[in-house]
């Protein structure tokens, strides 16, 4: 059973027990005020949820063509970086940054929270290079020195092995640190 002190009720009761068991009813649940009320809230949000899910909705009838409207918009405003090859495939900064971020995010204890990235001065068509400063925010007592090693590590490995670009420099900016 998982159990959020975040949500405790005045009974000592955790919403999250009272919504795993919802459908079963003991003595204190049937007895306490505090969790009857909080069920039936669960109930009414469960019941919306499942109207919603059942609801048929059509799109408008452009949205493709608006999304790729925007999606090309997007594109032409972004700075560009040349892809391994003859140097006519692009990839936008933004999404190699998207990417980067990711990939930090999966380290404990980290929160990658923005990216620049910029073509390094010695990148060609045939050999992309970057440079990237990574801003994150720590858990102050989860991030040792080997948390931000495998932060460099899971973002050079995303940038050579999933976009194909070198990295010429990496900068990580530690700009929060978070409770935890």
């Amino acid at each position: 059973m998982a159990v959020t002190s975040d949500y405790v009720l005045p009974c000592g009761r955790d919403v999250e027990e009272v919504w795993e068991a919802m459908d079963l009813s003991d003595e204190h649940t049937r007895s306490c005020p505090h969790c009857a009320a909080v069920r039936e809230s669960l109930l009414v949000l469960r019941e919306a949820t499942a109207e919603m899910a059942h609801e048929e909705i059509e799109p408008p009838f452009d949205l493709v063509s608006r999304i790729m409207s925007a999606v090309r918009a997007d594109v032409r405003r972004s700075d560009v970086v040349p892809l391994p090859g003859d140097g006519l495939a692009r990839i936008s900064t933004r999404a190699i940054a998207a990417l980067l971020r990711y990939a930090a995010d999966g380290v404990d204890g980290v929160r990658a929270r923005g990216c620049r990235v910029v073509e390094a001065p010695e990148s060609t068509g045939t050999d992309p290079v970057i440079e990237v400063e990574l801003s994150i925010a720590i858990t102050g007592l989860l991030v040792t020195r080997e948390a931000y090693d495998e932060v460099r590590r899971r973002v050079l490995a995303a940038a050579s092995a999933r976009i194909g670009v070198r990295l010429a420099r990496l900068d990580l900016v530690v700009s929060d640190v978070l409770e935890g």
